[in-house]
């Protein structure tokens, strides 16, 4: 059944009350906060956030006695909005309480729009973009073609990781392979797993050793069933698909942060269907699209859109086998629906 369509009122008395609700959980937050700073707080000590709960972050304490353990902090009023990630200084406060007096800059941070086209910050201080796709819910180059640019943006090495191997059959098996050996050609490291059936999971385990990895991807392509195989114990929230429409069921709400046995840590987030590029350029857009590097910047107009323009450099290339149909398709897609610029 298609979603029914809000009118501007509508739309307009829902934004209300949420900001009403906002409004009153600020209020409260404000309270709570002015009690514990009337209080005694402990020294300062650096802190890293491992989830996110509206006005409040879960933080584990990086130093000193409380090394390790883990504490719901409120944030101070003249502090930016923080995610799982953060590196942070905090004070703790009685009763497992802290508060949250300054970040530390981000080495490096995922963000992508909310619904409203604002950007948010999804995850801060990754070094590995884990994209999760599988056989069912069918895969689409667009969402990981998205994805690639924004790890590219972001300065976060990316790794494609098909999950559910499992499920692999003559259906959908050439199509799939098909997709998959255009990012193999182009040198993208892809593993191929099933956390169901653990084939594949130690290699896995090896890549993300060391690294603060993000895993992301469409809802229902296994994502939790991927944490709880990695760290047995965890026990996150497994979603199966829709009967009626195919696509996953979001399990995640919000992103948590686990810490490997050996290392490095994983960076869980909520499954979305959707990946907006709104705060990019065309230019970032095609540095996204690494084997465009070499082509940019030789067509024989400068303002060459790449589409039917004579003495294009892509074109030629996509003449010639250089550049995979699949890709350019993808690039106009993204182009398409980025906002117009402002002159």
């Amino acid at each position: 059944m298609a979603k029914r369509q809000l009118n501007r009122r509508q739309n307009w008395r829902i934004e209300k009350v949420q900001s009403e609700r906002a409004a009153r959980a600020a209020k409260r937050e404000s309270q709570a906060l002015q009690i514990l700073e009337g209080g005694d707080l402990g020294p300062e000590q650096f802190g890293l956030v491992i989830a996110h709960f509206g006005v409040q972050v879960e933080v584990e304490a990086l130093d000193g006695e409380l090394a390790g353990q883990v504490f719901r902090c409120h944030l101070r009023a003249n502090l930016p909005s923080l995610v799982t990630g953060d590196k942070v200084v905090w004070r703790a406060g009685n009763q497992g309480i802290g508060v949250i007096v300054a970040q530390l800059p981000r080495d490096s941070e995922l963000c992508r729009p909310d619904i409203r086209g604002q950007l948010k910050p999804v995850a801060a201080n990754v070094d590995l973009l884990v994209i999760v796709f599988a056989p069912l819910p069918e895969p689409h180059a667009n969402l990981i073609d998205r994805y690639l640019v924004a790890a590219e943006h972001a300065g976060i090495r990316p790794l494609l990781l098909l999950n559910k191997a499992d499920l692999i059959d003559e259906e959908n098996g050439p199509a799939l392979h098909e997709m998959l050996g255009v990012y193999r050609q182009l040198g993208y490291p892809l593993l191929e797993v099933s956390a169901h059936q653990g084939d594949g999971m130690e290699q896995l385990k090896k890549r993300l050793d060391g690294h603060v990895s993000v895993f992301v991807g469409q809802s229902g392509v296994g994502k939790s069933s991927l944490v709880n195989s990695l760290l047995p114990g965890v026990d996150t929230r497994v979603g199966a698909l829709s009967e009626l429409t195919g696509k996953g069921t979001h399990t995640t709400t919000t992103a948590r942060l686990f810490h490997f046995p050996g290392g490095g840590e994983l960076i869980d987030s909520p499954g979305i269907r959707e990946f907006g590029l709104v705060h990019v350029s065309r230019d970032d857009v095609e540095a996204g699209f690494i084997e465009f590097s070499e082509l940019i910047g030789h067509c024989r107009f400068r303002d060459c859109k790449h589409d039917r323009e004579p003495g294009c450099a892509l074109l030629k290339a996509l003449e010639e086998g250089r550049v995979h149909p699949q890709r350019i398709a993808s690039y106009r897609h993204i182009v398409a629906s980025l906002p117009e610029p402002d002159y």
